[in-house]
């Protein structure tokens, strides 16, 4: 392939683009070493990237097209951060099995729907790599995950973790009723406390949009409606504080 800076930072800006071509932009050295090499169409490195760090050009798949020497005035206009290292690549989208997924013994799910920050996006993600969540599905009016600013927020976890745009929520929920996956949601309705409940067995967690949480009929079709114990006068916690204490909780439960 051939990739022109026009392109480039298109994808960067465009979800639509980003859509179509199933590219995406990384940036820095993490992000460069951590990728699978496969997935690696393009590379594009400065001047002084490319003369100091040499060991990291060579790692450079031969099948990537390679645009290196570029000026530093040059890739500080193609690139998403302030600070820039210097590396950036593009990369094909992963493709997950579905099926092969929802047929885990006991899978430990994520379900995001309609959130909308990618920090927060980013956050969750990485977060249920550490704990072994095997899984992350977002609804189609959800963050893109492939948004500059969430791969970063990722820390590498967009590589690893499993996940999926899901178009019909319902027919997700009767796959999960299928394999005896049970639904969960931390909510203002709910009466047992997260922590009086079992996520041992096949365990979905539901979480929200970031400021009005769940559709209520959404809410309405899940097994569990819980809360999460608070003091004092807050209301709600962000959705992905509440998403990673929901997810170590069963990773306690399952002595992992």
């Amino acid at each position: 392939m051939s990739i022109s800076f026009k392109e480039i930072k298109n994808l960067e800006k465009n979800k639509k683009a980003r859509d179509e071509q199933g590219l995406f932009v990384t940036e820095g050295i993490n992000l460069f070493r951590e990728a699978p090499p496969e997935r690696i169409a393009a590379v594009c490195a400065t001047a002084k990237f490319t003369r100091e760090n040499p060991e990291l050009i060579d790692l450079i798949p031969p099948a990537a097209e390679r645009i290196l020497d570029i000026r530093e005035e040059r890739f500080a206009g193609i690139s998403d951060t302030k600070n820039p290292q210097g590396i950036l690549t593009v990369q094909r989208k992963p493709e997950f099995d579905l099926d092969e997924i929802l047929m885990r013994e006991s899978p430990l799910f994520l379900i995001l729907e309609n959130l909308q920050d990618p920090g927060n996006a980013g956050t969750i993600l990485r977060t249920a790599e550490a704990a072994g969540v095997h899984a992350v599905f977002l609804t189609q009016g959800a963050v893109d995950l492939y948004n500059p600013k969430t791969i970063r927020s990722t820390m590498g976890a967009i590589y690893r973790v499993p996940h999926f745009y899901v178009d019909d929520i319902n027919a997700l929920l009767a796959r999960f009723a299928e394999r005896g996956v049970r639904t969960f949601a931390a909510h203002l309705r709910g009466t047992h406390a997260y922590t009086e409940l079992d996520f041992r067995g096949g365990t979905a967690f539901f979480i929200g949009n970031e400021s009005r949480g769940l559709t209520d009929a959404l809410s309405d079709s899940l097994d569990v409606l819980m809360k999460i114990p608070m003091s004092g006068k807050v209301e709600s916690l962000n959705a992905a504080m509440a998403a990673g204490i929901l997810m170590y909780e069963a990773r306690r439960q399952r002595g992992e």
